[in-house]
């Protein structure tokens, strides 16, 4: 089985990283538009055309499906991707989602969703999760994670500083949406900010529940051809994926 993951930039190699772990696919080919990440700051017109293009250039691979690893994208546009697709579009908005049901069986928990001012604004994790049943929501867009983990700051001063600016006027979470896949890359940091029960939702292994709830997986497969492809700097992607997922 071959699967496209398509993100705005580097951050959905932590989505491929959970699906490698998890030994689903034969062929992962990942693109990140690292040209013109990131997709957060963009208006919906903006992003959604961009994550069309993403399905053109899919087309040349004969995929059996496509995961949509932005969260932006999949708050914004994945119906219009799924209109051009000649396979199946899910996205890690829906994943999320599903998985914080999974993993919260108290109705009443406090939510905090963390995610870039795009997926924030578009309120698409606080309509699914009212429609679970969750009612104590909190949603804090922030983008500034984005470039720190884009320019390796996973801990340390600059991070904490970043934590008390975002944080410190917020009632302390029982769980926590990471809904920006950069975001897992400074879960220990946030573990270590945040009470150490503190549940995180994080994309990738949210979307290997979706994938095993929506398809009849019956074969793990013990190696996976993995292909790198950016619509700027393609061998800078292919080190930092290589660095990331330890290949």
């Amino acid at each position: 089985m071959r699967v496209g993951v398509f993100d705005s930039g580097i951050g959905g190699l932590t989505v491929v990283k959970s699906l490698l772990e998890n030994k689903l696919f034969e062929e992962i080919i990942y693109y990140g538009d690292t040209a013109r990440v990131p997709y957060g700051i963009k208006d919906k017109s903006t992003i959604i055309r961009y994550a069309i293009e993403a399905v053109e250039f899919f087309k040349d691979f004969n995929l059996d499906l496509i995961i949509v690893a932005c969260n932006t994208v999949s708050a914004h546009a994945l119906s219009e991707m799924r209109e051009v697709s000649s396979c199946p579009v899910i996205g890690v908005v829906e994943a999320g989602i599903l998985a914080t049901s999974n993993a919260l069986s108290d109705k009443n928990s406090n939510i905090l969703i963390l995610g870039t001012k795009a997926t924030i604004n578009s309120k698409a994790y606080e309509i699914g999760l009212n429609a679970e049943g969750f009612k104590n929501l909190q949603a804090k867009a922030t983008g500034l994670f984005v470039p720190l983990v884009e320019e390796g700051i996973y801990s340390g001063d600059i991070l904490e500083a970043t934590f008390r600016h975002y944080f410190d006027s917020l009632k302390k979470p029982d769980a926590v949406i990471l809904g920006c896949t950069h975001f897992p890359l400074i879960t220990d940091a946030l573990e270590g900010y945040f009470n150490k029960d503190t549940i995180f939702i994080h994309s990738g292994d949210a979307i290997v529940q979706q994938l095993e709830k929506d398809f009849n997986f019956k074969e793990k497969f013990s190696s996976t051809k993995l292909e790198f492809f950016a619509s700027e700097n393609p061998e800078a992607l292919k080190a930092i994926g290589k660095e990331w997922l330890n290949i």
